[in-house]
């Protein structure tokens, strides 16, 4: 075995190890639609309807979907804006913050300036 061996695979558990994250995002909406799809697999083998009847049933559930990823998109979009929010509002306390600090350095200088005339 020569090193170049070892150390591909050392990089290869590291991108896996970088990628598990991804992938496990990845995995939860994938989770979900396989569940969706393997809830509608059953329901039309253990209850047989007819064409019309099965092509309502999978647009009904194809619909709770997109109904379902519509409020998770709004409920992100809420905490990204809440966060956003509270971001703003830290940033503008240091600002504030920062801004006294230097006033209070200005004035102190100019104490010092004007005792030493």
């Amino acid at each position: 075995m020569y090193s170049g061996d070892a150390k591909g695979r050392t990089m290869a558990r590291r991108y896996a190890r970088e990628g598990d994250m991804i992938v496990e995002e990845d995995n939860k909406l994938g989770y979900f639609f396989l569940g969706l799809g393997l809830g509608v697999a059953v329901g039309v083998l253990f209850a047989p309807q007819s064409g019309e009847e099965t092509r309502r049933l999978l647009k009904d559930k194809a619909d709770e979907g997109v109904d379902m990823l519509k409020k998770r998109t709004a409920d992100l979009q809420e905490t990204a804006a809440e966060a956003l929010e509270r971001s703003k509002q830290s940033l503008q306390r240091r600002k504030e913050a920062l801004s006294g600090a230097v006033e209070a350095g200005r004035q102190a200088y100019r104490e010092a300036a004007t005792e030493t005339e």
